[in-house]
């Protein structure tokens, strides 16, 4: 298993629209282990599959970012949210986009099916910043950053760190160190087809 690194905006990835995993082994534990990993180097809360460049529908939580936290980490394999309730704003940011935050809107509790590491099926009940942080994730693995989610004024305030950051993933394509987004694409579909069926 190559080792993985978190990508920032704007990889390729970030706007896959994440493919449904057919197996769980000894791979995936371990890309769950990295996702983790990443995670609390970066501080953060929480790590979807295609923030580390993997096409699958997959994220890996913990609200406390504690990593000594063990019982507080989750991970939800091909999850599906089936219930929002409520309506509340509060800052978000993202390991994507480092150093960017900005108000969001999100349901205050949301109910979320999905299969854990040793492949059961599970359903949890979430609220607040778990609820917040799941549909965070969520989002990530349909293909869309919190940015999206921004109202136009704060959206305008933190544009151009947005910019910037577009502008450093360009001219690391250009001097060669970061591939061409038609070579990085290529490189989804084939972990896609490794791992989906599809």
């Amino acid at each position: 298993m190559a080792k993985l690194e978190i990508v920032h905006y704007p990889h390729p990835a970030l706007r896959w629209k994440s493919r449904e995993l057919t197996k769980i082994d000894a791979e995936l534990e371990d890309m769950v282990q990295q996702m983790f990993d990443l995670m609390y180097a970066a501080r953060g809360i929480g790590l979807a599959a295609n923030q580390v460049a993997l096409p699958y529908r997959m994220f890996v939580i913990n609200p406390s970012g504690d990593k000594d936290s063990k019982e507080d980490e989750m991970v939800f394999i091909n999850p599906q949210i089936s219930r929002r309730n409520g309506s509340e704003e509060d800052q978000e940011g993202c390991l994507s986009l480092p150093e960017i935050y900005a108000p969001v809107t999100r349901a205050t509790r949301v109910v979320i099916d999905a299969f854990d590491l040793s492949g059961q099926q599970f359903e949890m009940d979430l609220e607040e910043l778990d609820a917040r942080v799941v549909q965070h994730e969520y989002d990530h693995i349909e293909g869309i950053m919190f940015t999206d989610r921004v109202a136009p004024g704060p959206l305008a305030k933190v544009q151009p760190l947005i910019s910037d950051l577009e502008m450093q993933f360009r001219n690391r394509q250009k001097e060669g160190t970061v591939p061409s987004d038609d070579q990085l694409k290529a490189q989804l579909l084939a972990l896609q087809k490794a791992r989906t069926g599809g």
